[in-house]
């Protein structure tokens, strides 16, 4: 199963696949996790840049939320030059963004005042290309819209973060079920943080689920949120010996 899974042809074909759907990460590269567990599981070992992805929050709560929020902002944080941060409402919570690694000299603060306007902003600032990345807050992805903002991306060469929130419950979140042509679409969820062995709170902690990516496979991950950098961390209890050899299993069976 596994030599089959990965076998030079499938490969091919799977990249074959991408390029025909005009998402293949090839031309513009990818940008790692730093997790050698989870970067394995994307094609190209990591997140397509020049390309469109999705991510929101595991429910409506404000929790999940801002573990989204974060989520983007320490993929934004990796990329290199300003971050073009668009939203509807004035509710951006900057000393937020820099905990997980996007300082404010490099972002751009866009109020647009309404969802349709957030979209066009970020439309234009991808396809401009001479930013890092490009973060849009918004509660509606209509295919038509997400193949304009995907196409932006891909012609200004930038990363673009359509980042789902809605403010009317499960109704809102029924949107988020709808196909798009995001390049890979993720959903983040707070957990509670590891005990500490003194009095405080423990570095937060979050299940990290791919639920479609182009050429790929979906997952779920328990993670350690982004820190200073950026960059996500694989808890202790789940990087021993047991779940490393639990996942070869299940890497081997699929």
């Amino acid at each position: 199963m596994s030599s089959r899974a990965d076998s030079p042809a499938l490969a091919g074909l799977r990249a074959r696949i991408a390029q025909l759907e005009g998402g293949g990460a090839g031309a513009r590269g990818t940008l790692p996790f730093g997790i050698p567990r989870l970067d394995r599981r994307l094609p190209g070992g990591g997140l397509a840049l020049g390309c469109l992805h999705e991510i929101a929050g595991g429910g409506a709560g404000a929790d999940d939320g801002a573990a989204a929020t974060c989520f983007a902002a320490g993929i934004a944080a990796r990329t290199r030059g300003r971050v073009l941060w668009c939203v509807a409402r004035p509710d951006l919570f900057a000393p937020g963004l820099e905990q997980a690694g996007l300082p404010p000299d490099r972002l751009i603060h866009v109020e647009a005042g309404d969802h349709r306007a957030v979209l066009a902003c970020m439309e234009e600032a991808l396809r401009h290309g001479a930013l890092g990345a490009v973060v849009a807050e918004t509660p509606r992805l209509p295919m038509a819209v997400s193949r304009r903002l995907h196409l932006a991306a891909k012609e200004g060469g930038t990363l673009g973060l359509a980042l789902r929130r809605w403010r009317q419950g499960a109704a809102g979140a029924q949107d988020f079920g709808q196909p798009t042509a995001a390049m890979t679409r993720w959903r983040v969820s707070a957990l509670p943080s590891a005990p500490l062995p003194v009095p405080g709170v423990g570095r937060a902690r979050w299940r990290v689920e791919l639920l479609r990516v182009r050429a790929g496979e979906g997952f779920e991950m328990e993670l350690e949120a982004c820190d200073g950098t950026g960059h996500l961390g694989l808890p202790a209890d789940v990087a021993d010996g047991s779940a490393a050899a639990e996942d070869r299993r299940q890497d081997a069976a699929g």
